[in-house]
């Protein structure tokens, strides 16, 4: 009985503000969202400090008004999500371009071509659930994994949402027949990579020059299923105060004949890219959620109170059976 009356408490408010959002016009409420943004920076004291040390350990080279303002960027990407996730019912396809644009499409459309599907390699950058949303308002519905939230009315609050725009929602945790087999049916498929994952779930490799546990779900698709890799990531455009679905080129498998090291090396390479997007647009990446985490055997906690100095690796060990 606990259980369900906290779930509502929860899922009343998320509901009362989504619904209050969605009827105004667009630009007040992204106006809206970066005050209530600005408010939880002010408030949220832990998520700044895991923001900064992950700068700290990533660019070293920042000086501490550069890490804040990388920081405050951070936390403005996440009330224009709240604020354009509230509108996805008024998304349509005579719309969508007011609020997205491509940049790089016949990257995407070459891979989608094939008839294998596409797998879509994408992270959190800017309003990340923007992303794939609107490129199937744009006629290219995808299936994307997530993981179901522990309350079941915000879990079923949430998907609607996501998936108005004609995407399917996977379990991630029962995902490997559902993937396989909507790839086999030339469908697309999105997975989000930039996250910590348990050593059983992943494999460590380099991030920014340190050993970060990275899931091997995509390298494993693309590997059995030989279906294409196509980085996608949305970007917010300050500028021209629009947000950019960025298409690079197919990334090319590499095959080694050993399928261990093959999960290996590829789920390096995409970690890679991300790597390099977060560094062209340090300020719409999610700097903080705890990325190094899960560390190698025998090494110590990064986000204790007082952290080892960081020993950057030039080698990586695989620490679970990827196969």
């Amino acid at each position: 009985m606990r259980s369900s009356f906290r779930n509502l408490i929860e899922y009343i408010p998320a509901r009362l503000l989504l619904a209050a959002l969605g009827i105004l016009p667009r630009t007040v409420a992204l106006l809206a969202c970066r005050i209530i943004a600005r408010i939880v920076y002010c408030l949220h004291g832990r998520l700044r400090r895991v923001g900064h040390r992950n700068l700290s350990m990533a660019m070293p080279e920042l000086g501490e008004r550069e890490r804040e303002e990388i920081i405050k960027g951070v936390f403005r990407n996440m009330g224009r999500l709240l604020a354009e996730f509230s509108r996805f019912p008024k998304l349509t396809p005579e719309n969508i371009s007011r609020v997205v644009v491509y940049d790089g499409l016949e990257n995407y459309t070459k891979a989608a071509e094939r008839g294998r599907g596409v797998l879509l390699l994408t992270a959190h950058f800017g309003a990340w659930e923007l992303c794939a949303f609107a490129h199937a308002v744009y006629g290219h519905p995808l299936s994307f994994l997530e993981r179901p939230l522990d309350n079941p009315l915000l879990d079923r609050l949430i998907r609607r949402y996501r998936e108005r725009s004609g995407n399917r929602a996977i379990d991630k945790n029962r995902a490997v027949r559902h993937v396989l087999e909507s790839l086999r049916h030339g469908r697309d498929v999105g997975l989000l990579i930039d996250v910590n994952t348990l050593p059983e779930q992943g494999v460590f490799c380099n991030f920014f020059g340190i050993p970060a546990c990275s899931t091997t779900g995509l390298a494993v698709f693309a590997l059995r299923s030989e279906a294409p890799v196509v980085p996608g990531f949305l970007i917010w455009d300050e500028r021209e105060k629009i947000h950019r679905l960025i298409f690079e080129a197919e990334v090319p498998l590499i095959r080694t004949g050993d399928f261990k090291e093959e999960v290996q090396v590829n789920t390096a390479r995409f970690t890679q890219i991300i790597e390099q997007v977060a560094r062209r647009y340090p300020d719409q990446w999610l700097w903080v959620h705890k990325r190094w985490r899960t560390r190698p055997e025998g090494e110590s906690d990064l986000y204790g109170p007082e952290p080892p100095a960081l020993l950057r690796r030039t080698t990586i060990e695989i620490e679970t059976d990827a196969g």
